[in-house]
């Protein structure tokens, strides 16, 4: 089993940063390929970022590529995501998945196979 936390939330101005950390447990080979998401209130679930353990694969939503950084410590088991420039949209919950297997852009719930609780992020006017 592997156990996913995340840290980092918080409440930010516009035009602010925060860096998001995912730290694993539990099983690298059971998180290969980790991901964010993000929910914000009212709104599905959707997936920001993506990256491999080697982190030679990386990949980002549309919406997020030119203000999300994804990167990854094998030696702390933590991946972090990086968000500048905050918009009043990137308010919502975001999440920390995982999940084994062969790289490929994941960008659904059910391709991950664990989940952390998620880390608030607020942002502010």
């Amino acid at each position: 089993q592997v156990q996913l936390v995340e840290s980092g939330g918080g409440l930010v101005q516009a035009g602010g940063s925060l860096r998001l950390s995912c730290a694993a447990s539990g099983g690298t080979f059971s998180s290969k390929i980790m991901g964010w998401f993000r929910q914000a209130p009212g709104e599905e679930r959707e997936a920001v970022a993506a990256i491999s353990r080697s982190g030679s694969n990386i990949d980002y939503a549309d919406s997020v590529k030119d203000r999300f950084t994804i990167s990854g410590d094998n030696a702390k088991n933590t991946v972090y995501l990086q968000i500048d420039t905050l918009k009043l949209e990137d308010t919502a919950v975001y999440y920390c998945a995982a999940s084994g297997g062969m790289w490929f852009p994941r960008r659904k719930d059910r391709q991950y196979d664990y989940w952390g609780r998620g880390t608030q992020v607020t942002v502010s006017s």
